[in-house]
């Protein structure tokens, strides 16, 4: 027998300090019963990630389905605001509290926790980590149909804490049109494949602007190549997100659940 180098993944031997591969999956909180998770990520800033997972829960509320969505971009946190949400989070004996928006979205953010919402947050990966497990394990969050979780942009510790710690049914990965976007998906794409994490697909955001005159489509940010793109990675285009004037001052209202979306209408038909 050849020397044993404890790597039992590699080894067919049946032996007795064989192991299982070891999960890091933090167990739900008791009081929670959230049947799918689905990570909103980018493989880069500045997409409108937030937006989209926002108007994917407002919509989804409006379709009937109990939702939540959970911050885990702790460093740029923007739901709650995007919902209207100026109170902090309480509670119980047990558990932190979600937030509940006009319209039933519940969100936790840790804008909810800070004192003053414009304190930077200044912390390491592994303590945002901490708190992004926390998120999941110690909030009440009841029974939801769907828990969108908001990332922050790249495939750095948070995450990798997700992927790991939470058991993410799928991903949406949102990009724009630009030249980059083949390698903002892929990086995205990627590290879900890296992760054994399905990816739903592709929603392309800020993808033309359309004239309220003659209703003429202009690229504003050029030509949209997510449709080659999602074809190489085989791969469905959910959804191409127009920019919007009107859902922009909504969000700037806290009034995100008054958006009327319609372009993500056939993707949250087949969340139902």
């Amino acid at each position: 027998m050849s020397e044993c180098t404890h790597d039992c993944s590699t080894c067919s031997q049946n032996c007795g300090d064989r192991t299982e591969p070891q999960s890091f999956l933090k167990p739900m909180n008791k009081y929670s019963d959230i049947k799918k998770v689905i990570g909103v990520v980018s493989g880069k800033g500045g997409v409108g990630k937030s937006l989209v997972s926002c108007l994917l829960a407002a919509q989804c509320a409006k379709a009937g389905l109990k939702v939540g969505v959970l911050d885990a971009d702790v460093t740029g946190p923007s739901v709650p605001k995007s919902f209207g949400i100026n109170s902090r989070a309480m509670q119980d004996d047990e558990c932190l509290l979600p937030t509940v928006a006009d319209g039933g979205v519940k969100v936790m953010s840790v804008n909810l926790l800070l004192e003053d919402v414009n304190s930077p947050v200044v912390w390491r990966g592994p303590v945002i980590s901490g708190l992004i497990e926390q998120f999941w394990s110690d909030v009440r969050w009841g029974e939801l149909d769907y828990l969108f979780v908001d990332m922050p942009p790249g495939t750095g510790d948070v995450a990798l804490t997700v992927f790991q710690s939470l058991p993410v049914d799928g991903i949406v990965i949102v990009s724009t049109p630009q030249d980059l976007v083949k390698m903002i998906v892929s990086k995205a794409f990627n590290m879900a494949q890296l992760m054994n994490v399905p990816v739903l697909g592709i929603i392309e955001n800020m993808s033309y602007f359309e004239c309220p005159d003659c209703g003429k489509r202009h690229s504003i940010f050029g030509e949209s190549k997510i449709d080659e793109t999602a074809a190489e990675l085989n791969i469905p285009v959910l959804a191409k997100l127009p920019i919007n004037p009107a859902i922009n001052r909504l969000v700037d209202e806290g009034r995100i659940m008054d958006a009327d979306c319609k372009e993500l209408a056939d993707f949250v038909e087949a969340l139902k």
